[in-house]
């Protein structure tokens, strides 16, 4: 085959083989496509788009553009993926709780840019915690522990790595094929066998419109079934921050106080239990989502949850006690928000409120700013709290007075304050 052929082919509308799809994912990964190539093809995708065999090609040929990981293990392999949000630690308490209800759990994950914050990020602020391991060592982590929150080996679906950085200097990251192919091709490598996604729609969402969100969480589940992995999708809501933290530190904090009991905040729990719930259902463990959720109630208030997500710490090079004594970067500068008079919070700019952790430092402008774990956010008021002068907004975490007071004026800027609560918006908005 000619590579300039299959483009062309794609360029005017026409429909790729399994075979062409093949070549031109192999060409991504050895070189055999030039960078030239490589960004003309993504704008084909992006232009004529893929229809759903053309999606599961595309996602299985980069799935097996590098190792695809294998398990000899009694019980079943899950996973979950998010597509980001403020605030979300989900994948910190999930893990660890599926890990304690008999599932294994090699989890993937990835690092935040711009206003969303990401899991690696967040557990590269505990102390010694190794989050990129080799292979064999996630391997061992969740043969022995449970499961294993880390980041994307070099040898887990390789085009993918090349492909994205294209997309972002070609203007087609915005491409639901190709997100599909981004998303699953480096879940499906893991060796699943079900798999949950939290698709997020709202104002602090990737995909802000319902409509995009459904079309991406219906794409996603038709790939993954597809593929062979029993899947199912949750819509949810991210018109505010999940839980009541924002920044490293601070969310992984929280999530600690989450699995021991000492504080869960409802919109938090109900989107981390129903997504565990929803994949033990996948996997067949229990049999409805009743038994389920029975079965995430009981982890979490036995402290077996907790005690997995501590030998995890431990077994990828934290400290032994993280659990019992969280140790972790703090800000120089802690500063109260709040609005001049008193009243409701009625709606939240989430987008703005995670510009306001990257503007302390702690999420990415670029892929190579470097990260103040210790920043952020905490006690902030959710939607309908009452909030005035003697009650904040939440708490500023600073590395100075002068970027705790710019951090304090942002956030003021992306809260609105009315005179009535607003009417109860639910968390868990559809299923696919």
């Amino acid at each position: 085959m000619l590579a300039p052929e299959v483009i062309r082919k794609k360029r005017d509308g026409a429909t790729l083989t399994r075979e062409e799809i093949g070549f031109l994912v192999g060409g991504i990964t050895d070189g055999g496509l030039s960078d030239a190539q490589v960004g003309a093809l993504a704008m084909a995708f992006f232009l004529k788009g893929l229809d759903a065999e053309e999606r599961l090609n595309l996602t299985t040929a980069m799935r097996d553009s590098g190792s695809v990981m294998t398990w000899d293990l009694d019980r079943p392999v899950l996973d979950k993926h998010s597509t980001g949000g403020v605030g979300d630690k989900v994948s910190l308490m999930l893990a660890p709780i599926l890990a304690a209800c008999g599932a294994a759990v090699p989890m993937i994950s990835g690092r935040g840019l711009g206003h969303t914050g990401g899991t690696l990020d967040k557990l590269d602020s505990i102390p010694g915690y190794v989050s990129t391991p080799a292979t064999e060592v996630i391997r061992r982590v969740v043969q022995d522990v449970g499961c294993a929150i880390v980041g994307q080996t070099s040898d887990l679906a390789p085009a993918d790595k090349r492909l994205y950085a294209t997309r972002d200097a070609t203007g087609t990251v915005e491409s639901i094929p190709l997100i599909v192919a981004s998303i699953l091709s480096k879940k499906l490598a893991e060796g699943l066998d079900a798999l949950v996604l939290d698709v997020k729609t709202g104002s602090g969402a990737f995909m802000a419109a319902p409509e995009d969100a459904r079309a991406l969480a219906t794409a996603l589940t038709e790939v993954a079934n597809g593929a062979g992995v029993n899947t199912v999708a949750l819509i949810t809501d991210m018109n505010e921050v999940l839980g009541t933290t924002a920044g490293n530190a601070l969310e992984v904090r929280e999530a600690v106080d989450y699995l021991t009991g000492t504080a869960r905040e409802h919109r938090l729990h109900e989107v981390t239990a129903s997504l565990a719930s929803a994949v033990l259902v996948q996997a067949r463990l229990v049999a409805d989502d009743e038994s389920a959720r029975a079965q995430v109630d009981e982890v979490l208030e036995s402290g077996a949850a907790a005690e997995v997500f501590g030998a995890m710490v431990s077994a990828l090079g934290g400290p032994s006690d993280f659990v019992e004594n969280p140790a972790l970067p703090s800000a120089s500068v802690t500063r109260p928000v709040a609005p001049e008079r008193p009243g409701y919070v009625t709606s939240v700019d989430t987008r703005a409120v995670g510009l306001v952790v990257t503007g302390l430092g702690g999420n990415r402008r670029r892929e190579d700013d470097q990260i103040d774990y210790g920043v952020g956010l905490s006690r902030i008021a959710p939607i309908g709290a009452q909030v005035g002068p003697d009650r904040p907004l939440a708490l500023v975490h600073a590395r100075g007075d002068s970027s705790a007071a710019e951090a304090a004026t942002a956030l003021l800027r992306a809260v609105k304050i009315g005179d009535e609560p607003p009417a109860a918006r639910p968390v868990l908005l559809d299923r696919v």
